[in-house]
């Protein structure tokens, strides 16, 4: 569960997602998975928007793929290429909504960011006008194949990742 408290809040501490999506890229690391990390985007977000779709994005946080890495409490900050051009990435922690194991689908899944304390919700993404998908599934729906896009592999034969559950 998310402690998404303020600081000073009666027992509540401070938010878990930080330490989590921290072990959890340790845990990818160590066993040679490549960490991905699932993000919602609004204006917050500091990413290339040419490759968001459904106000949603999915990076690869791998130390191959990022230069100067962070995984801060309250941002994760890398340089990244994308179509050969370097890109400076900055994500607040609390617009990730998953970080998982691109090889088998094993991560953490956590829920979408509150609209801001104005109680005016960010205005939405313009998509891109070539859709991207980012292949990201729950567990459910690849069990069910509740999945309306293309189910063919990604390069190299591996099998599609989808989220599971774990607790």
């Amino acid at each position: 569960m998310d402690q998404t408290a303020a600081p000073g809040g009666a027992g509540n501490g401070t938010s878990t997602r930080p330490y989590l999506i921290r072990a959890l890229h340790d845990w990818c690391t160590d066993n040679g998975f490549t960490p991905y990390i699932a993000v919602h985007v609004d204006r917050t977000v500091q990413v290339p928007m040419e490759y968001v779709s459904n106000n949603e994005i999915v990076l690869n946080v791998g130390f191959d793929a990022t230069s100067g890495l962070d995984l801060g409490n309250e941002f994760i900050q890398f340089k990244a290429r994308f179509g050969g051009v370097a890109r400076e990435i900055v994500v607040p922690v609390d617009h990730v909504v998953a970080i998982y194991a691109r090889e088998n689908g094993q991560g953490m899944a956590f829920p979408a960011p509150e609209p801001q304390a104005d109680g005016v919700a960010p205005a939405p993404i313009p998509a891109p006008a070539e859709p991207r998908r980012s292949g990201l599934r729950l567990a459910s729906e690849a069990a069910e194949g509740g999945d309306d896009g293309d189910d063919t592999p990604p390069a190299g034969g591996a099998p599609r990742p989808a989220l599971k559950r774990v607790k």
